[in-house]
């Protein structure tokens, strides 16, 4: 009787892992839609307009009054987008706003009966928990491919000013951009951004923008048109003992500041390069990338406390945050 029992058991177990991607695919495919960009062109000879197709890509319907989360490389440029849902509808969408810095654009479509994806919660997410990736790889049409998280928090890939990346194995090709990253009970836990390849196709490295932090930047762009962050106008590299060695700095911590916008928040502060701060806001353990987040997290208009070090003398200053210009992107 046990063994029969513990059979049926292993065979409902099997079952039921058999059919977890069929659940979760069937759950997000009329979420996942399509996304083609065109762009208007002048003829060199009788200066007629033509519109040719110069992006493909993938979106995800976010609310049921028609917001559409994707990347903002699949739209830059376009004067027209048309999203093509599952169910073979079609319809032009409006750009509410796009945030380079993450990658992430906001589009606007009206259409009743929409089906939006229910969102998980990426904070949660571990690594090797399995995946899948849902888009429109090299136009071909819907397509699920399925892998593991295998990485959170990838922050130095260079691909966007701010970068936060969960990595995955789960094949993503040209085209996935902007599709979605489901777990197995079919909820968003990500937004599929890019590869890391030396060809062009997958190599099983894959990033893609949690949605934590995309729905932060959509409900930012929703209400104001674009993503707004604190701005000190300065750079830095991270301090270690054998950067304190070679440069013989006093201390073996904290940050160091490369260069400074003339005239921007830290310049103002009377930071200088050369400086080693310590302390930002009463935080002593900031990682490069954790104190741009920090510095993009403040509201232009409040005044921080920064301490540092000059030479052998320590200093403390009060900066008052500025936003963050369009075309210091890269600053903190």
């Amino acid at each position: 009787m046990w063994l029969g029992t513990a059979f049926l058991f292993w065979q409902h177990y099997k079952n039921e892992s058999g059919q977890s991607f069929a659940s979760a695919a069937a759950k997000t495919a009329n979420s996942v839609v399509n996304i083609y960009t065109f762009t208007n062109q002048t003829s060199p000879f009788n200066h007629s307009s033509s519109q040719k197709i110069t992006n493909l890509g993938s979106g995800v319907i976010i609310s049921e009054d028609g917001y559409v989360l994707t990347n903002h490389h699949v739209i830059q440029g376009a004067s027209t987008v048309i999203v093509s849902l599952n169910d073979q509808r079609q319809t032009r969408a409006q750009i509410i706003g796009t945030d380079p810095a993450t990658d992430l654009a906001v589009l606007k479509v009206n259409l009743d009966n929409l089906s939006p994806i229910s969102l998980g919660d990426s904070d949660q997410l571990m690594v090797g928990d399995q995946i899948l990736a849902i888009g429109n790889p090299f136009g071909i049409g819907q397509t699920v491919t399925a892998g593991i998280i295998s990485a959170k928090g990838r922050d130095s890939i260079g691909l966007n000013t701010y970068e936060n990346f969960l990595q995955t194995d789960a094949a993503i090709n040209p085209g996935n951009s902007g599709g979605a990253l489901v777990d197995l009970t079919g909820k968003l836990v990500g937004i599929s951004s890019a590869i890391y390849s030396s060809s062009g196709g997958s190599q099983g490295i894959g990033f893609a923008t949690p949605i934590n932090d995309a729905i932060s930047i959509m409900r930012s762009i929703i209400k104001n048109g674009s993503v707004i962050r604190g701005y000190l106008g300065l750079q830095v590299q991270e301090n270690n003992p054998q950067v304190a060695l070679a440069l013989n700095l006093p201390i073996e911590r904290g940050l160091i500041v490369t260069s400074i916008v003339p005239l921007g928040p830290a310049d103002k502060a009377g930071i200088r390069a050369g400086d080693i701060l310590t302390s930002i806001e009463k935080r002593t353990d900031l990682s490069a990338h954790d104190a741009q987040q920090l510095v993009s997290n403040l509201k232009p208009g409040e005044s921080i406390s920064i301490m540092g070090i000059r030479g052998t003398q320590s200093f403390i200053t009060q900066a008052l945050v500025e936003k963050l210009p369009a075309m210091q992107a890269v600053e903190q």
